[in-house]
């Protein structure tokens, strides 16, 4: 690692030091260099790249000789090793212990960076931050979350990837620190908080979703029961809560379904030469609608309930979604987010530890059905 250009009182500045995977993503690292120059025009944070740095300064060089970056002070540390997209997540953090997703989170765990952010191998980096940064005292499984579009906005949706198997503990979990994000970074004032089912009566759904249910309504947050689907869309709730693997089902459901609605109005309006005129008409409405839809607005995924802010963008970031990782990443330092998170789990342990005795004699059935080992991770 190079270090011989970090003078050690710009460690120390009050800015949030954001450190940017530079070859993280599938545009890398064009679209990072561009995002980073972005975020320090507009966002006002002291940024480091990583990543080969002959690479970086190429690209750093390149995009000042045709006049798309200005002469901002940007700090490479050089990581010499890249984790591809395909590679098995936990087999290429421990071989490639010099990779950019590797030497990013080792500088924010060391405490000479106070975030990371990437748009790389999702896997790897989960792995790496849970390795490097470790988690937060009494949280079991760190959670992925992410920005869903609405009909008010956008809803936090978490987990969506990081656990495809979880038990009913895990999902309050998520909820409290979904609820912090939601409270600190996106501005909720008391966000209220659901879980996803397949009905708003609290004895639907599978055993972990009825048991999650009993457990969330003793949590330290403003639970407001259970959401269908379809509930999601429509803004029912701040934050949405779920296992990884429904969650993630239901990202990748909506961006196909999103792109092929937007597809098939496309081909209609080309259809015949009235629509065609009809849709000129209306094509600043429907530049309106992708821009809500667009998940460069929001930047990235929070990985929460580790020591340290990692934010995860999507592998097709263009500098615009970089950029608002980054800012992202530079709010949750701002407030606080893991101070809070912290909190509010030990304020759940708390609340868990007074009603314990009350909840020996639980109604739910087959609980210990949930903890069988077919059921771990």
């Amino acid at each position: 690692m190079t270090r011989s250009h970090f003078p050690e009182a710009d460690w120390r500045m009050s800015v949030p030091r954001i450190v940017l995977d530079a070859m993280g993503g599938d545009y890398a690292p064009a679209a990072a260099v561009t995002g980073a120059a972005q975020a320090i025009r507009e966002l006002g944070v002291e940024l480091v790249l990583v990543g080969p740095q002959d690479v970086v300064n190429a690209e750093v060089s390149r995009q000042r000789l045709t006049a798309t970056l200005s002469d901002s002070a940007f700090r490479v540390v050089d990581a010499p090793e890249v984790i591809g997209m395909a590679e098995h997540p936990v087999t290429a953090v421990r071989a490639k212990r010099r990779s950019s997703i590797v030497v990013g989170l080792d500088l924010v765990a060391r405490g000479e960076a106070d975030a990371f952010v990437t748009a790389g191998n999702t896997g790897a980096t989960m792995a790496a931050a849970v390795l490097g940064l470790r988690r937060l005292e009494g949280v079991e499984r760190p959670a992925l979350a992410t920005m869903f579009p609405t009909r008010t906005g956008a809803c936090l949706l978490l987990d969506v990837g990081a656990n495809a198997d979880a038990r009913p503990e895990h999902l309050v979990h998520f909820a409290v620190m979904g609820s912090a994000y939601a409270e600190r970074v996106l501005g909720r004032k008391d966000p209220s908080v659901a879980l996803l089912s397949i009905g708003e009566e609290e004895t639907k759904g599978s055993l972990l979703v009825q048991e999650a249910h009993q457990q969330l309504q003793q949590a330290p947050i403003r639970f407001v029961g259970n959401v269908e689907g379809k509930d999601i869309p429509a803004g029912a709730a701040d934050v949405v809560v779920t296992d990884g693997f429904v969650g993630n089902v239901l990202i990748k459901f909506a961006e196909g379904l999103g792109s092929s609605i937007l597809q098939i109005i496309r081909e209609e309006i080309r259809s015949n030469l009235w629509s065609t005129l009809l849709g000129a008409g209306l094509r600043p409405s429907f530049s309106r609608v992708r821009r809500r839809m667009d998940y460069s607005e929001w930047g990235g995924a929070p990985l929460l309930g580790v020591a340290g802010v990692c934010i995860i963008g999507h592998g097709r970031s263009n500098p615009r979604a970089i950029r608002n990782a980054i800012r992202a990443a530079k709010q949750a330092v701002e407030q606080d987010l893991i101070a809070h998170i912290q909190s509010g789990v030990t304020s759940l342990e708390m609340a868990t530890s007074r009603t314990a005795p009350a909840a020996s004699g639980e109604s739910v059935p087959a609980r210990a059905a949930l903890d069988q080992p077919a059921s771990e991770s």
